[in-house]
């Protein structure tokens, strides 16, 4: 069985394969100051909890945009799994040509998406991911990855507009009985739902007038669920996108 973990900013998402077969997934928050043994700790405790063990696990890929865990996971698993880990970086295979000027620059949970959507389509196609930051990302028809855009996290754009104003209380996200709020809660429902909703469309509006197929729009991330559906331009929701690709990574290597 194969360990996959996508480490993001504010979370890190866990997922557990079965050869191709996601048999447990789980998410908790990232700290960066973590040690291998305190992430071996957490991982073990949620894998028993789904009667799974660490022994159980044949070899781990870990994707990471906190670069102090990246070695920390490699530890984990030379301590405690007896198992190889591959770190997504520059060396590894994907599989996909990155035609943007510094490949060194992109974020490997965003070069696993890319990977992760275009074995899904087979074609051209742009996956956005709604996480600390919210994530576009284009691939070619004959799978070269060409570039994306990064904009505003939903969450963490709630979290700075409650900061910094007296009055206006956080929310819980969800879809807006109407578009006009007759509340401030209703109100800020529809600024942030229906905001980054037309956020997204935009974006992607002005990716597909650059491309020259036309793309699939598959979602993913922590808050796509919500978002995704009130959006003209996605295709499909994908909660386990990036897990998926982390699998596919792991299997060319």
């Amino acid at each position: 069985m194969l360990l996959a973990v996508d480490v993001g900013n504010t979370q890190s998402h866990v997922g557990v394969f079965d050869s191709e077969d996601l048999v447990g997934d789980w998410r908790f928050a990232t700290r960066g100051d973590s040690t291998a043994d305190e992430l071996a700790l957490a991982i073990a405790g949620s894998l028993e909890f789904r009667d799974l063990e660490l022994a159980a696990l044949d070899g781990a890929i870990v994707s990471t945009v906190v670069p102090r865990l990246g070695p920390e996971y490699v530890r984990l698993s030379e301590r405690h799994l007896e198992a190889p880990c591959l770190l997504v970086g520059p060396a590894v295979k994907t599989g996909m040509a990155i035609l943007i000027d510094n490949p060194r620059e992109l974020g490997s949970d965003r070069l696993v998406n890319a990977v992760a959507t275009y074995e899904r389509v087979g074609g051209a196609c742009v996956s956005v991911d709604f996480g600390t930051s919210t994530n576009f990302d284009a691939v070619s028809g004959s799978g070269e990855y060409l570039g994306g855009v990064i904009g505003p996290g939903l969450q963490v754009s709630i979290e700075a507009l409650a900061g910094r104003t007296a009055k206006l209380p956080r929310i819980e996200l969800a879809e807006p009985e109407t578009a006009i709020g007759r509340g401030t809660l209703a109100a800020l429902q529809s600024g942030f739902v229906y905001g980054f909703a037309g956020l997204v469309d935009g974006i992607v509006g002005r990716m597909i007038a650059e491309l020259a197929d036309e793309p699939a729009v598959i979602a993913t991330g922590g808050l796509a669920a919500v978002i995704a559906p009130l959006c003209e331009s996605v295709d499909e929701v994908d909660p386990y996108l990036t897990l998926k690709g982390l699998r596919l990574i792991y299997e060319r290597n």
